[in-house]
């Protein structure tokens, strides 16, 4: 197999939010990148969506990066049929993949690196029946999948040990900060640890602990700001004073126990749907998607700069 920073060639089957987020960053990367994608106005909406998130990107583009040498090809064989690594990113939906690969395969190069955007399906199960399944493997990037710099890599029973470690190095060589989640579990680890806060938002929410804004608030003026700069466990950790996680399991541990069985386990039902709904409308005040999108999107830039330039004076 071609060495993983030496990758030239990547496929995009599939051009929602995140492939187009991907065509992005691998454009970014200097890469000659090939979408396709059934829908009508596939190539239109996804030549757009590079247009107007590229400035987020320029300044970070390898020279020569050029973002009107995006390919779009309708045929999936076709698009596929010269890559290196095809980045699938249709429905989150098993026959919906699994519908995909039996389009591309007649097309797909032996040696080539199928790696999905599934935000939470078993790679085992999409890899079962195809061609070489041990070139499959979970690529999940977090939206936006051009700014925003993790993707969890997973390996499925049929996978080579060996493509795990190649798409790990292929995605650290590309401006990614790549984890390997090591067992599969529905939602992989990202979504898991998302949802369960979110879990617990809502039943704030449904039992009137807090309104929507405010617990928005609660995670965006105190837990965003820690969690920007040091994960749950080392929070933690600090959270024992210089005796650390051993000093805070002591003094803390039966409370943190209490409290977790305490934890909501709300449904959503019409009525929370609802409130939940008016709550956001009463939040976002008659922004737009597209406001709010670009509200996110440059505020995390400007947040990861600062990170960088403040991690840089420290080496």
């Amino acid at each position: 197999m071609i060495d993983p920073q030496n990758v030239e060639r990547v496929a995009i089957v599939g051009a929602g939010t995140v492939g187009s987020g991907w065509a992005v960053h691998y454009l970014a990367c200097g890469k000659t990148v090939t979408v396709s994608d059934p829908a009508p106005d596939a190539e239109s909406r996804v030549r757009a969506f590079v247009d107007q998130a590229w400035p987020a990107v320029a300044d970070r583009a390898v020279a020569g990066a050029d973002p009107g040498g995006l390919g779009f090809v309708l045929d999936p064989a076709a698009a596929v049929s010269d890559a290196q690594l095809v980045q699938e990113s249709g429905p989150e939906s098993l026959k919906a993949k699994t519908d995909i690969y039996r389009a591309f395969e007649p097309g797909l190069p032996a040696d080539a690196v199928v790696a999905t955007s599934t935000s939470g399906l078993l790679i085992s199960e999409l890899q079962d029946g195809r061609v070489g399944p041990e070139r499959y493997i979970v690529g999940h990037p977090i939206n936006p999948p051009h700014i925003i710099p993790l993707v969890e890599v997973l390996g499925g029973r049929q996978t080579d040990p060996a493509i795990v470690d190649w798409t790990l190095a292929f995605y650290k060589a590309h401006g990614k900060h790549a984890i390997h989640v090591r067992k599969e579990v529905p939602g992989h680890l990202v979504n898991r640890l998302q949802l369960a806060l979110w879990r617990e938002a809502v039943h704030a929410v449904d039992a009137g602990i807090a309104t929507v804004e405010d617990v928005d608030a609660a995670v965006v003026h105190a837990l965003g700001l820690r969690w920007a700069l040091i994960g749950p466990h080392l929070t933690m950790h600090l959270a024992g004073g210089p005796g650390g996680m051993h000093h805070h399991f002591e003094h803390l541990g039966p409370e943190i126990e209490n409290w977790w069985a305490d934890l909501g386990t709300p449904s959503l039902t019409p009525e929370v749907k609802a409130k939940l709904i008016a709550g956001m409308d009463a939040e976002i005040a008659g922004m737009t998607y597209e406001q709010l999108v670009a509200q996110r999107d440059s505020e995390l830039l400007a947040v990861m700069d600062v990170l960088a330039a403040e991690r840089a004076d420290k080496t």
